[in-house]
C-alpha cells in the first residue's frame, strides 16, 4: 500500500511515461524547421537553372553547408518523433510497436548520417 496520492504518482508523466519532453522536442524542431525550410526553398530558387556547378558551389559554401546540416538534423528528428507518436497511438501490439519505433529511429539515423556525409563531401571538395 502506497501513501502517495494518485496525482503524486502520475505528476509529470504522460501516457508514454515521458512527461512533456517528447512534445517539446517536436514543437522545437517544428519551429526550427520554419526558417530553415524557407531559407532552403529560397536558396533552391536562387540556384535553379544555374546548372550542376552552381548547385555544388552553393552547397559547398560554409554557411550553406552548416544550414543544410541543421536542416537535415531537424527534419529527421522531427519525422522520427512524429512517427513515434503515430506508432504509440495506433499500434496496440507491444512487440510490433517497439519494432516500428526502433526501426524508424535507425532508419532516420542512417538517412541523416548519409545526408550529412553527402553535404560534408561536397563542402570539403570530395
Amino acid at each position: 500500500m502506497s501513501l502517495r496520492t494518485p496525482l503524486g504518482t502520475v505528476r509529470g508523466l504522460g501516457s508514454a511515461k515521458e512527461g512533456v519532453d517528447h512534445w517539446w522536442a517536436q514543437r522545437l524542431t517544428a519551429v526550427a524547421l520554419v526558417p530553415l525550410c524557407l531559407w532552403f526553398v529560397i536558396g533552391l530558387i536562387g540556384v535553379a537553372g544555374g546548372g550542376y556547378e552552381q548547385a555544388i558551389a552553393w552547397i559547398g559554401h560554409p554557411v550553406t553547408a552548416i544550414l543544410l546540416i541543421l536542416l537535415i538534423v531537424a527534419v529527421f528528428h522531427h519525422a522520427h518523433l512524429g512517427m513515434q507518436v503515430i506508432y504509440e497511438d495506433y499500434i496496440h501490439t507491444g512487440w510490433l510497436k517497439m519494432v516500428a519505433v526502433v526501426g524508424t529511429k535507425f532508419l532516420a539515423l542512417i538517412l541523416a548520417v548519409a545526408s550529412i556525409f553527402a553535404v560534408l563531401k561536397i563542402a570539403f571538395g570530395g
